[in-house]
């Protein structure tokens, strides 16, 4: 191997074991925000945001061990993150709605199918 190739492996691992450091920080000050809060948008951004970390360290093992599968892992969890997200923000935009009749609809069909199996 060359030098460069050399300098090029260690700088590669001193990154990643950096933005290892720096994502489990992240990760940590997201939990606390979550805990605390105070409301629940706030709770609701750090969700999302843990979901972020995630891919995150994701891509970083990936990189770390040369598993690239980890990447493609990484993408589905940011469709299924987004998806949540979205579901999490149906929820607050509906919070203090009594009676939504999108809610209410979806809630007396999942009734209906549970009398139906029984």
């Amino acid at each position: 191997m060359t030098p460069l190739e050399i300098f090029a492996g260690d700088f590669l691992d001193a990154c990643v074991r950096i933005a290892l450091a720096i994502l489990t920080l992240s990760f940590i000050l997201i939990c606390i925000r979550t805990v605390k809060g105070p409301t629940l948008p706030d709770r609701v951004v750090a969700l999302d945001m843990l979901v972020a970390v995630g891919i995150g360290f994701l891509a970083t093992f990936g990189v770390l061990t040369s598993y690239y599968l980890y990447i493609d892992v990484a993408i589905t969890l940011g469709l299924v993150g987004f998806l949540a997200t979205v579901a999490f923000a149906r929820f607050v935009l509906n919070r203090g709605v009594a009676g939504d009749r999108a809610i209410m609809n979806e809630v007396d069909e999942t009734i209906e199918r549970r009398k139906a199996e029984q």
